[in-house]
């Protein structure tokens, strides 16, 4: 049990320094898109974790402490819901709410379609 927890406090935390660091280099490039960096991490980590979910399927051997690592620990850290909330309130805030509205359906729809995206990589 001490591995899982390992794992997934070792994945938790790189994830979230893919996240800080993304986040930092998209907001010192493009500070007027500062919501891109939330966008790109949160369909990346579906698109992953749709791939590992259906790769762990068909390979249930995987150590535990690997798959929940890679998915409750760095996916989890990476990608997140709150920031992604803040992000859309900030674009409200700012009057800028045609940004908004499209930004949180790209989120919503473009996160289930990666994450189905990467579970059908697995299958083929």
């Amino acid at each position: 049990m001490i591995g899982v927890v390992f794992a997934v406090a070792l994945g938790g935390m790189i994830g979230t320094l893919v996240r800080y660091t993304t986040g930092n280099w998209v907001t010192s490039h493009f500070p007027q898109h500062f919501y891109s960096a939330t966008l790109a991490v949160n369909l990346v980590g579906c698109l992953m974790i749709g791939y590992l979910y259906g790769l762990f399927l068909m390979r249930p051997e995987v150590p535990e402490a690997l798959r929940a690592g890679l998915m409750v620990g760095f996916l989890g850290g990476l990608t997140t819901f709150s920031s992604f909330s803040l992000d859309t309130l900030r674009l409200l805030e700012n009057g800028q709410a045609p940004v908004a509205i499209g930004y949180a359906a790209a989120s919503v729809l473009g996160g289930l379609l990666a994450t189905w995206a990467g579970l059908t990589l697995t299958k083929l």
